[in-house]
């Protein structure tokens, strides 16, 4: 940064300082609502979920990819994530969410660990890996999940139904009292239901 931008941003306040590092490091973010519904359309890379420390939604993408956009929309109970023209290799965000939000992830390749957040899932990947920690099993009314080729450990859900084609399609579902439903769907690679 050129020394004198830097010598009117501190003379001017801390709140510009905090802009210019929000945008030098990759930061967007929106205040929303506990238990609100949040959508998210996410380019290939490697993404973390997990509850913010607040009800913001804040998504933080890693400094090697300036050219990576990331749009946030939220009113009343629903937000929607768009990470796009993510790079070809070693792109990472961490998203942090309300710690009971509905999520709709649609991933379109790489790798998603997902935990600590209570709430409905339904999880859609091409390609790639996804670790989603369930937390209370009792909170769980029901369990899908699928991977097409790879696969599939749901040791989480205790008595789950399984069926498996040869490594080419591997199905589970499971049925409890709870109020959330998980829904997890992977094309290709290794999908984990844990505790």
């Amino acid at each position: 940064m050129h020394p004198s931008r830097t010598a009117l941003i501190v003379a001017t306040g801390t709140v510009a300082f905090i802009s210019v590092l929000h945008a030098q490091y990759g930061v967007t973010e929106k205040l929303f609502v506990s238990a609100g519904r949040i959508e998210m359309q996410l380019g290939a890379g490697t993404y973390t979920i997990r509850p913010a420390s607040d009800t913001h939604i804040r998504v933080t993408i890693s400094e090697n990819s300036p050219r990576a956009r990331v749009a946030l929309t939220a009113n009343a109970t629903r937000a929607t994530i768009a990470v796009t023209e993510t790079p070809s290799s070693n792109f990472q965000a961490t998203i942090e969410v309300p710690k009971t939000s509905d999520l709709i992830v649609r991933l379109s390749g790489g790798n998603l660990v997902l935990s600590g957040i209570t709430g409905n899932k339904d999880i859609d990947s091409v390609a790639g890996n996804a670790e989603i920690a369930i937390g209370d099993l009792n909170d769980y009314a029901s369990m899908e999940a699928t991977v097409k080729a790879g696969d599939l450990n749901v040791g989480a859900f205790t008595g789950a139904k399984t069926t498996d084609s040869f490594g080419l399609l591997q199905r589970a579902s499971w049925s409890g009292k709870g109020k959330y439903t998980l829904r997890a769907n992977l094309g290709a690679g290794n999908l984990v239901l844990r505790k």
